[in-house]
């Protein structure tokens, strides 16, 4: 068996390939541009561009491709061959700088949200040279950013790149109060850990809602759901097990750090958790891994839904983001140490993030706002649309204590002891996790995990990024003036935890008295991404992106009118096929069961008028309200969305979808799901929950 050691990367232009490739000088250039940020010369460019392309085509390559992240959620790539003609009518293998620097494709068909007209076409992809090139199949993939011809971003690359930028500066400052002066860069960590379903591939192409919108818009709960918390770390089964690996060798080629994979909650939902790595990278790499899952999904015979609500009832899909703040040196700027109460510096940049999330709790509800992720949020295991921050006791101590100013009195390190003498003692933590919680401190990192499972986690961290250098200009500002440091920095601390201390919630999320609470508190309950997204053009967050120069105000009104675009097209698609299923499938099953059931009654009244037919004629009577029920709400949903194409603003279409659209497909749902629960399982015409998730039909 191959050492993975060996392969590892082996896909990847690393930083390794380039020391090897490049002439010393040129390299030390290269690595100018990726670490201090210098431009980089044409003569720089032609020599990686030849290394690239000789290296790719070592590897089989035949073509190279930019590929970018436009507003679509997934990634695009337009492929052109190395060859160029010969004199001699043959060819040879070129690829230039120029060709590697800048890429034009095609853009008027890429959502803009209005930042250009249609006839616009030119756009450009610009080499990112922070983020390794790559193999895939016989494509040289080139990670870049993607703008329009008047410079605007239309990827979630360019504004991902520039908060990381934002944080940088604004870190700087203040690290240098505390005499850090050999620190030259600041940058944020993540790593994501993404959630899936697997579902067998015969199975999903029964079934036209799983094909066209990635969940099931009808399906009634089987006898046996999650209740039993039997799947959790449980025996992977074989064929799922095989998938895994085939995975892990198909991402650790290219450089994935996938480390952890285990059951999850739900029956036939799993998760794969890759070790963090700087934000950039690791975005490029969630996408790689999402498009990945599901191509090795298909070799199995298995489709990986990605979802983040494919089964009603049971567990959804999220995407836990665990985000850390770093030096070049190797620190961790959230490491609270053994004696936290003392770390003056941790404890900034702590209530740096506490004042963050406080101030912008809207824009960080809003970066995961999707029609999927509304389905998820508040129920089965995932985190309330509520957004506050779990610290833990130890933590809450220390900041009581600072804000009361009295002593504080550290928690004692406890050791585990658990009455068997073989098993080994081991230290426990200082303060439990809250897996209820949005926003959780672990350690030495934040999990945010309100992200879904299809989401980039691009919007996310730009947000958080830019949220928290907002924080720390402000902090910055005040300490620079300072006459005392001791003395003003304590007090800034101080007055922050005072000022923010209501984002800070330990107990439990779901609890309904926690919602309460929290608008007592005056925290935003942001239910749904109609309610979410209109936030984003609110006056102070326009204010704070367009100062850090994350976005501009022209691509802020693009973003909203993008996301709630796809928003109502979503769910316009998902009504559009509820209409489709009712009227072809399911009430011709329905009515194919009457039929069985009438003419059992018509056979058993032929024997004896006196035989009881209780059992058919309540059922007959029960599908007879529910086919006449589901054809009347089903037209009623086709005219809805009907409306829905006649109203002109975004805004206004939104609102339509939340309070018309979606408590009708509900409505629609719950008549097809009792019916499904009475119909004969060879009749009906969908793969029920009970054979996608357990294989029992």
């Amino acid at each position: 068996m191959e050492n993975v050691a060996d392969y590892f990367g082996c896909l990847v232009f690393d930083d390794k390939l380039m020391k090897e490739r490049l002439d010393g000088k040129i390299y030390q250039k290269l690595r100018k541009t990726i670490d201090d940020g210098e431009q980089l010369s044409l003569t720089v460019a032609n020599a990686v561009a030849v290394a690239m392309k000789d290296w790719a085509i070592e590897k089989g390559a035949t073509h190279y491709t930019h590929w970018f992240q436009p507003l679509t959620g997934i990634t695009a790539e337009k492929h052109d061959s190395f060859i160029s003609p010969s004199l001699d009518g043959r060819i040879i293998m070129e690829f230039s700088g120029k060709e590697l620097i800048k890429g034009e494709p095609d853009a008027s068909s890429f959502p803009s949200g209005g930042l250009r007209a249609t006839f616009e076409a030119r756009g450009y992809t610009a080499w990112d040279p922070t983020s390794y090139a790559f193999i895939k199949g016989k494509t040289l993939c080139i990670p870049t950013a993607f703008a329009s011809y008047g410079a605007d971003a239309l990827d979630k690359k360019t504004p991902l790149l520039r908060s990381m930028q934002a944080l940088n500066i604004q870190a700087l400052r203040v690290l240098k109060l505390f005499g850090n002066e050999d620190v030259k860069k600041v940058v944020t960590s993540v790593g994501p850990e993404q959630e899936y379903f697997l579902v067998p591939k015969e199975l999903y192409a029964k079934r036209k809602d799983l094909i066209y919108t990635g969940r099931t818009l009808f399906g009634a709960c089987p006898p046996k759901g999650q209740e039993l918390d039997d799947h959790y770390f449980g025996s992977i089964k074989p064929r799922v097990l095989a998938y895994m690996e085939d995975l892990n060798d198909e991402l650790w080629k290219l450089g994935i750090l996938a480390k952890t994979q285990h059951n999850e909650v739900a029956p036939a939902q799993h998760e794969l958790a890759p070790i963090y790595t700087t934000t950039n990278i690791a975005t490029d790499n969630n996408q790689l891994t999402m498009e990945i899952m599901q191509k090795v999904a298909t070799k199995h015979g298995l489709v990986c839904l990605l979802h983040e609500k494919p089964f009603k009832g049971v567990n959804g899909s999220g995407k836990h983001n665990n985000w850390s703040i770093g030096t070049d040196t190797g620190v961790n700027l959230l490491t609270p140490g053994e004696t936290p109460y003392e770390n003056v510096q941790f404890l900034l940049f702590l209530v740096a993030v506490i004042k963050a999330v406080d101030e912008y709790q809207d824009l960080l509800r809003l970066s995961v706002a999707t029609a999927g992720n509304d389905h998820r949020l508040g129920a089965n295991e995932a985190p309330p649309a509520v957004i506050s921050i779990f610290l833990g006791d130890e933590l809450i101590g220390v900041l009581d204590a600072i804000e009361n100013e009295t002593e504080y009195e550290g928690a004692k390190k406890k050791y585990m002891k658990l009455g068997v003498d073989v098993l080994p003692q081991f230290r426990r933590d200082t303060t439990d996790r809250n897996r209820t919680s949005p926003f959780a401190f672990t350690g030495n990192k934040f999990e945010f995990r309100m992200l879904g499972s299809s989401n980039s986690i691009a919007c996310c961290n730009m947000m958080l990024n830019s949220a928290v250098a907002e924080s720390l200009k402000q902090f910055a500002d005040v300490l620079e003036n300072s006459d005392n440091f001791e003395n003003d920095v304590h007090t800034l601390i101080r007055d922050t935890i005072k000022a923010h201390k209501r984002i800070i919630f330990n107990g439990n999320g779901y609890d309904d008295a926690w919602l309460e609470e929290a608008e007592k508190r005056g925290l935003s309950n942001l239910r749904t991404t109609a309610d979410a997204m209109p936030h984003l053009l609110d006056e102070k967050n326009v204010a704070m992106l367009t100062a850090h120069k994350v976005f501009t105000e022209a691509e802020l009104e693009s973003r909203l009118e993008i996301m709630l675009e796809n928003y109502v097209k979503q769910v316009n698609i998902e009504a559009l096929t509820m209409v489709d299923m009712t009227g072809k499938q399911i009430l011709p099953a329905i009515e194919s069961y009457l039929t069985k059931l009438l003419t059992n009654v018509t056979m058993k009244k032929a024997i004896s008028p006196d035989i009881s037919c209780a059992y058919e004629t309540a059922n007959i009577e029960k599908l007879s309200a529910a086919c006449d029920e589901m054809s009347a709400n089903a037209g009623i949903l086709e005219r809805l969305t009907y409306h829905l194409s006649h109203i002109d603003n975004i805004i206004e279409q939104a609102d339509f979808v939340r309070d018309e659209i979606l408590p009708q497909m509900d409505t629609l749902r719950e008549y097809a799901d009792d019916a499904e629960a009475i119909v004969d399982s060879k009749i009906w015409p969908l793969p029920t929950y009970g054979e996608l998730l357990f294989g029992v039909r």
